[in-house]
């Protein structure tokens, strides 16, 4: 909404816009809550400055005149103590008046919801939130009342730029100015004491007591202060961030600035260090700054390839899962680059979409700098790194299972479901994924996913050749199902699939070291060795003698059910439901409905047990056996988890029989 439009003497037209919804409520957030968090401004801001001269960088690789004669990109900051205000200054790419009231005025609405919705009111979790969800220049506002930004455009006139500022109350304020070199400066004014005393007191929480307390922002005007900040948040960014050197005064007895400039921080690319100089500190520092994620990562692999195709990988396992993790359009989390140059922010190529999780950077010696997103679809050379890396990190994976069991488990709560999807996509790596995946199993009490394929194999009974499953929408669900009961009594162990995406998985993984996957719930029942020939015998004298029964059941239920036919799977139900071999599963029918995706014309087969008391009533009811049988069905539909078409009609046909009178006079059946 434009509040005031007017020219300034200058002619330079100047309007007052107010703030985006979403943006407002971030303010609010930055301002009232976040004084804990502070030192986030600096590295936010630091980060946006080296990602508008990276982007620079890569604009001018077809158009080098973007320079303007000055190819030394850097990022400096200045105090000015008697001004109160902290200047970030950047040589990069700059703003246009548009982009700065889209990018500054606005944020995108899908991620903002995402980010309001993940606050927890916990001061520490909700800072680590802001640079994963883009909104890393609003956090100024937590030391600042008041920012200025200057920015041209490289490629605009020195007439062109334009002066963006804001108190963070809701409006901002835009205007033409002149700026004779291009790039972006932000200026903060901060704070004073008794204003960051206000503000937390304001904010209603203990944080506030503190803020009064403490030395305001008046630390944010020493140097060696912001020096410590530096080198604590982004000393790994591969440009030089400068401050002006300073000297000691002996007449005024304190440190005075020059106007020479010298370079606090490392300034080289991490990852094209050799790993002996790199501790562990600098490469958690550098995933950070990476994946604006302030928490560390699980694992990382830096190594350098050399042969046909010469590159140095960098990648991490982050330790909890980014809020888009389910968004499969969204872009890969490794920036790309070609001898040192930034080309890409999310090179997508160079990972399948199943690992779409991994962050990191990958430096290529041979592909070319004027590379694009079509050309790396086509490049044989990005071929060998996007099997090489998968390959890395199926092995930093594999050692993690391996050697840290407990940073796996934490791994596959956050990323599991992600990784089975490679089960399907990765084929020439399907066998290595197999063996990382966990799921849920009988022989443990615990709905934790932390059985592996190996180990199923390793518990087997012996004479047992299949691997178990049983599939459902909850692990309560799938622990209860009364598919299972044969297996308990035999002491069989049975894998519980719960994900949603464990019946996709399940058409790719049809066997692991040999042995068949094999659901609880289809075809026969055929459990080899684990039963003795007189037990088959029995069941089948069973079947036998109950057949008039069952063909009665048949009879009333009609085209309800493909077959009904006796069986030896269960020992407490009555009855249940299990799928033809080829057709689907039931839990896969409901899947597929709720994505409103049309289902394959599926029959089930009704199971029962002829042992059960209530077929024991309906062999001797035969005059009510069209309710015995529509009863059967109506609760192997609910025990495997279904829906009944007609829930009102059960309640009175269970009500009749339970009180031993006819079923009411309407056609339930």
């Amino acid at each position: 909404d434009i509040n005031e439009l007017r020219n300034d003497d200058m002619g330079a037209m100047k309007e007052t816009l107010g703030f985006q919804t979403e943006v407002k409520q971030l303010l609010q957030l930055m301002i009232h809550s976040l004084y804990s968090n502070r030192e986030i401004f600096l590295r936010e801001l630091i980060s946006n400055a080296s990602d508008a001269c990276d982007r620079l960088r890569f604009e001018a690789l077809d158009r080098p005149e973007l320079y303007e004669g000055d190819s030394e990109l850097q990022i400096r900051i200045a105090i000015d103590a008697a001004a109160r205000t902290l200047t970030i200054s950047d040589n990069g790419i700059g703003l246009s008046r548009d982009e700065a009231i889209e990018h500054l005025g606005t944020i995108a609405r899908s991620g903002t919801r995402e980010f309001f919705g993940k606050l927890s009111g916990d001061q520490a979790r909700d800072a680590q939130l802001i640079g994963q969800f883009g909104v890393g220049f609003y956090s100024a506002f937590i030391v600042a009342d008041r920012v200025t930004v200057v920015s041209r455009r490289a490629g605009l006139a020195a007439a062109e730029a334009v002066r963006w500022e804001s108190d963070g109350s809701g409006e901002f304020s835009v205007e033409t100015v002149e700026k004779a070199g291009r790039g972006t400066d932000v200026v903060l004014h901060l704070r004073g004491k008794d204003a960051a005393a206000g503000e937390g007191g304001e904010s209603g929480d203990k944080t506030g007591d503190k803020a009064g307390d403490g030395p305001g922002f008046d630390d944010l005007l020493v140097p060696w202060a912001i020096k410590s900040i530096v080198r604590r948040y982004s000393d790994h960014i591969a440009l030089p961030i400068r401050m002006r050197k300073e000297e000691w005064d002996a007449d005024a007895k304190q440190m005075r600035a020059t106007d020479d400039w010298e370079t606090v921080n490392q300034a080289s690319a991490l990852w094209a260090r050799s790993k002996s100089e790199i501790d562990d500190e600098q490469y958690k520092a550098f995933y950070k700054h990476l994946s604006h994620d302030d928490g560390e990562p699980l694992a990382w692999t830096h190594n350098r390839v050399e042969g046909r195709t010469e590159y140095t990988q960098l990648l991490y396992v982050p330790s909890r899962a980014p809020f888009d993790l389910w968004d499969r359009q969204r872009r890969s989390g490794v920036r790309l680059y070609v001898r040192r140059v930034f080309i890409m922010e999310d090179a997508e190529q160079l990972l399948p979409a199943w690992l779409r999780f991994v962050r990191g950077v990958i430096d290529s010696n041979d592909l070319p700098l004027n590379v694009s997103r079509e050309i790396l679809q086509e490049s044989r050379d990005v071929r060998a790194i996007r099997e090489g890396c998968t390959k890395r990190v199926l092995s930093l994976l594999e050692e993690m299972a391996a050697g840290r069991p407990d940073d796996y488990a934490s791994f596959w709560r956050e990323f599991g479901q992600v990784v089975k999807e490679g089960v399907g996509e990765d084929h020439a790596n399907r066998d290595r994924i197999a063996k990382l995946l966990r799921f849920a199993s009988t022989a443990s009490d615990d709905d934790a996913q932390s059985v592996s394929l190996a180990d199923y194999v390793g518990r087997m009974k012996e004479g047992q050749k299949k691997i178990w499953y049983v599939t459902a929408d909850s692990p309560a669900g799938a622990r209860n199902s009364p598919h299972l009961e044969v297996f308990r009594k035999k002491g069989v162990e049975v894998l519980l699939l719960t994900d949603r995406v464990d019946e996709w998985l399940l058409s790719f993984l049809t066997e692991f070291d040999g042995h068949e996957l094999a659901s609880v719930a289809r075809g026969g029942l055929d459990l080899d060795a684990l039963q003795d020939e007189a037990e088959k015998s029995a069941a089948q004298q069973v079947a036998e003698e109950f057949r008039p029964v069952l063909e009665s059941i048949r009879s009333a239920l009609g085209d309800a059910v493909k077959d009904v036919r006796a069986t030896d799977r269960l020992t407490d139900s009555a009855a249940c439901l299990v799928s033809d071999e080829g057709e689907i599963s039931g839990h896969l029918e409901r899947l597929l409905k709720q994505a409103g995706q049309k289902a394959p014309p599926r029959k089930p087969i009704l199971e029962v047990n002829p042992q059960h008391p209530l077929l024991a009533r309906a062999r001797v009811d035969a005059e009510r056996i069209g309710d015995w049988a529509r009863l059967l069905l109506d609760q192997a539909v609910l025990a495997e988890g279904g829906q009944l078409d007609d829930p009102a009609a059960f309640v009175r046909r269970m009500n009749a029989m339970l009180v031993g009178a006819p079923t009411a006079t309407r056609d339930d059946t």
